[in-house]
Parts: structure tokens; sequence; C-alpha cells
């Protein structure tokens, strides 16, 4: 299964807005550009998140983004699930159908996959996947150059 860039990027955006402290809320040209992403794509990932109540959107001076109470404890799976939307791994029926569709049981077991996927997710909300180590990372990323990795 691949998410989408919208979903990653989603889920990346939750997990800044995690680890922000105190009342110096990070912008979405701030979060965009700690992500290394797009403004424009950051946008629309911040307004779907605002929709779905995950993420607070305040304007003017003192103003920024903020993770709400159920961007915090929302389960990661139903999270992706929303953003992914509904749909199978694969398509049966496109402009050119399978022809094993009538009798196909990969379609099934696809799905069936899927929901595993989403289920192993369901475990797990923002506020765990940004535990230590992770944390750290996050509130350094932006603060200056990225680490070194050695080889």
């Amino acid at each position: 299964m691949r998410l989408t860039s919208f979903t990653d990027l989603a889920l990346r955006v939750l997990m800044r807005l995690a680890v922000t402290e105190g009342e110096d809320l990070p912008t979405t040209r701030d979060v965009a550009s700690t992500m290394c992403v797009s403004y424009t794509h950051t946008t629309k990932v911040v307004a779907r998140l605002q929709h779905l109540g995950l993420v607070e959107a305040r304007r003017g001076r003192g103003g920024g983004l903020a993770l709400t109470d159920a961007g915090r404890t929302a389960p990661v799976g139903g999270i992706v699930r929303e953003l992914e939307g509904p749909g199978d791994v694969v398509e049966c029926e496109g402009a050119t159908p399978c022809p094993l569709r009538s009798a196909c049981r990969l379609r099934g077991a696809l799905r069936e996959a899927q929901e595993a996927f989403y289920a192993a997710l369901d475990a797990h909300t923002v506020t765990e996947l940004v535990a230590d180590p992770t944390r750290t990372l996050l509130l350094d990323i932006g603060s200056g150059p990225p680490p070194r990795t050695t080889p």
C-alpha cells in the first residue's frame, strides 16, 4: 500500500504541530519551510486537516496553527482513511476493466490487506508518533542545518 503525498504531508504536519509549545505557533508557511514542501500544497493540507477538526488555524497577531485535542488523540488509521478516501488498492473497473473481475478473489484479498494496514495504524495516535527521539528531531528541524549522517 502506498500513501498519497497529500496524506504523507498531512501526517508530517500533524506531527510537527504536536510538538509545538508555548504561544509561538507556526504558520502554514513556517511548516511548509520546515518540511521542505510547497507552501501551496501545505495550504491545501492544512485546510483539509482544519475541516476534519484536527488543526485549528488562528489569524492575525499571535496566530498560527495548533493541533486540536482530536488531532492529538485520533487514531492514525482513521486519519489516513479520511485522507485517502474510499477506494480499492487496484482499479478493476477502469478504462480497461479487468477480465477477471467477475470471479476474482484477488480484489477481496487486497481489500483485506488494506484494512489490516489501517487497523495497524489505528493502534497509534499522533501523540505516540512524536515521542522521543522523534520529538527532539521535530523541534530541531528548521533551527539550523540538518544533522549530518555518516555512511
